[in-house]
């Protein structure tokens, strides 16, 4: 397997895993101030949720009419506007006495912008890094995701208490527009992916043509949803414990890395084909113990196991890229970012609901059950890939070798 040292070698990868760091960092920062901004003025837990996560909702208009941009944006110019864009809204969002109708439209239109995102980053990626060490590279980004969440959620924190929401906020802006910059000045400059301007129509062909497969069906279900369900529960964290939000978002973080660290450095192939359902469950079984309040300690050992699970996600990503024909990574890439995005929103407003109705720690125990029983579903009806993605030829994919069983 290839080794880390390899990687950073890469042409490339090293301003692409900064430009990624940060905007990470800046999300983080920025997530949880608005939480707690929107929970200190609206006293609900749904709100509050849906603040960190509802943005996500718009992710499938972005998925069903704009995705075809994906492949057909020049990646740095793209990549720089995108920053830019979350620089402008975060600034927007710090405005004192923005109604909370206003925060919200501000949210759906970030989370258009991040719909073509994801597909451009990850296409991107697919281009700086053979094949071979794709894995690798995007076990590197989640490790460095969980990284900057924990360091993210630890200075958001301290940040909320010295500067404020609004002031915490600010310096998220700060950090999407450093993001900006290391995107143009060290990024290369090149062409599109695929010739032709972007369209509705294009976005719904290609789609569909991912669509298609069964095998590339179950992956993305497997990719949204458990993970979107659990996500719900994360989002519960600051009514759940408002005076230790941030340590359990961060335990949560130091859970994920490690799974990635694992999964993407040391796990050999035959390992890789069976650990994602059962780790699918590891995500969700811990949470049910939260339902009863047990002290802090049991609490943060339960959020960073049950984070350990992501990691499901890392594989699921490997074979899906394995079935993709190319010169569609981008879209395919970002269908999987749109489809989970978006997934975390009806996860975090499902939570948010039965929160309003019971309790924060009994909504997460109920959204444990729901993604235990969407994973055991989908391990019933688990496929193999038995053969490597073909070229794109002529705009449309050649037929690829693999089983639909």
């Amino acid at each position: 397997m290839p080794s880390y040292r390899e990687l950073l070698r890469t042409p490339e990868f090293t301003p692409f895993f900064l430009v990624s760091s940060v905007q990470v960092a800046a999300s983080t920062v920025s997530g949880l101030a608005l939480a707690t901004l929107v929970y200190a003025a609206t006293a609900s837990p749904l709100l509050s949720a849906l603040s960190m996560f509802g943005a996500s909702f718009t992710q499938v208009i972005g998925a069903s009419l704009l995705m075809s941009a994906a492949d057909r944006l020049p990646p740095r110019a793209a990549t720089t506007a995108i920053a830019l864009a979350f620089a402008a809204g975060t600034t927007l969002l710090a405005v004192p006495g923005l109604p909370i109708g206003a925060v919200f439209a501000v949210l759906l239109c970030q989370g258009l912008v991040a719909s073509v995102g994801g597909g451009v980053r990850y296409g991107l990626l697919d281009e700086i890094l053979p094949r071979e060490r794709y894995l690798l590279g995007r076990s590197v980004l989640n490790m460095s995701t969980g990284a900057m969440q924990i360091c993210g959620f630890a200075v958001g924190g301290v940040l909320v208490t010295a500067l404020s929401p609004r002031g915490t906020l600010l310096a998220g802006a700060i950090l999407y527009a450093s993001a900006a910059a290391v995107a143009r000045l060290r990024l290369a400059r090149r062409p599109p992916r695929v010739s032709g301007r972007p369209s509705i129509a294009e976005t719904w062909r290609v789609n569909s043509l991912l669509w298609s497969s069964s095998s590339r069906r179950r992956l993305y279900v497997g990719l949204w949803v458990p993970n979107g369900l659990i996500v719900g529960c994360e989002s519960l964290f600051v009514p759940y414990a408002p005076d230790h939000a941030g340590l359990l978002f961060a335990s949560a973080a130091v859970g994920m890395l490690a799974g990635d660290t694992v999964t993407g450095r040391f796990l050999k192939a035959s390992w890789r084909r069976r650990l994602p359902m059962p780790l699918l469950l590891l995500l969700a079984v811990p949470y049910l113990a939260l339902a009863p309040h047990p002290p802090l300690p049991l609490v943060v050992a339960a959020v960073t196991l049950s984070s350990v699970g992501y990691a499901a996600s890392l594989l699921q990503q490997e074979r899906l890229v394995a079935l993709v024909p190319e010169g569609m990574t981008g879209q395919a890439l970002g269908l999987h970012s749109c489809g989970m995005l978006t997934f975390q929103g009806i996860g975090a407003a499902l939570a948010g609901t039965v929160a309003q109705r019971t309790s924060p720690g009994t909504a997460m125990a109920v959204m444990a059950v729901a993604s235990i029983t969407v994973t055991l579903v989908l391990a019933a009806g688990s496929g193999r890939i038995r053969g490597p993605r073909r070229p794109v030829e002529g705009g449309c994919p050649a037929p690829q070798m693999v089983s639909e069983a």
